[in-house]
């Protein structure tokens, strides 16, 4: 038992210490992951159990100049992160093949407002879920809607943690893209019933979901072929399984809703 605990402990202080990228240790949330961890605890409980059971007996609340509010910040926030993606990598002097994490000035301002504000936006995205169980739409808390935010604020404080920058960083600057669209779709929504109604914009916004997981897919697996890439690829193994599995899953849904109930029509 003590050498299991011993291990324990070494892979705890290599993941947490030794491996930790320097120039984001001392950010909030980023020394070690139980503060983020008991976060995702509390979000899960939150939407879930406590605010169901709050609701039972309640009315729908009416979120919708709040919901506007909230997809209009929403969209800011993408646009600046794609924005600084592209000028200070993407478009700058970044390699699609292989483009390793740097170091200096550029380095920390890149990871700050790419890779550090796109962890805090998907801490914000957590709020969708809180929204829905307000107006009393649980049956859109679903496992892939759950899943899929839970684990991109896992995804998003790794990059942070270990890999501010670099390949890994095309995941932020595609998510915030696809993001940009859909916020712009519920901010159309919450104006403007008909927008909800609009198969064609439901529709696209699931083909562009596809489309971004598959892009990530084949970018990650881009890194584990690519020879001498001095660009770690342990989060290439995690991350091709996950956008594969994510494309599944949405892809299944897109089927279901789109394809299989025309048919049934």
């Amino acid at each position: 038992m003590s050498v299991i605990l011993n291990g324990a402990v070494r892979l705890y202080y290599y993941l947490n210490e030794e491996i930790a990228d320097e120039k984001t240790q001392n950010w909030f949330l980023m020394r070690t992951p139980w503060p983020g961890m008991a976060f995702l605890v509390v979000y899960l409980l939150t939407v879930k159990r406590w605010l169901p059971a709050y609701m039972r007996t309640r009315p729908p609340y009416d979120l919708r100049l709040v919901i506007a509010a909230y997809n209009f910040i929403q969209i800011l926030a993408c646009a600046y992160i794609v924005y600084h993606s592209l000028v200070l990598g993407w478009l700058n002097h970044y390699s699609l093949v292989c483009q390793p994490v740097e170091n200096g000035p550029q380095a920390v301002e890149y990871a700050w407002k790419v890779c550090y504000a796109y962890f805090l936006v998907k801490i914000a995205d957590l709020l969708d879920t809180v929204f829905f169980v307000l107006r009393k739409k649980q049956q859109q808390v679903s496992f892939l809607h759950v899943y899929h935010h839970f684990g991109m604020v896992m995804v998003s404080w790794g990059i942070v943690k270990w890999v501010p920058g670099g390949h890994g960083s095309m995941l932020v600057a595609v998510n915030s893209f696809v993001h940009i669209v859909m916020y712009t779709y519920y901010l159309l929504s919450a104006w403007d019933d008909s927008y909800k109604r609009s198969l064609w914009w439901k529709k696209h916004v699931t083909q562009l979901q596809i489309i971004q997981f598959t892009i990530l897919f084949l970018h990650f697996v881009s890194l584990v072929v690519a020879p001498h890439c001095r660009f770690p690829r342990q989060p290439a193994y995690l991350l091709i399984p996950q956008n594969l599995f994510m494309v599944i899953l949405f892809g299944d849904f897109y089927y279901r809703t789109y394809i299989k109930n025309t048919k049934t029509v």
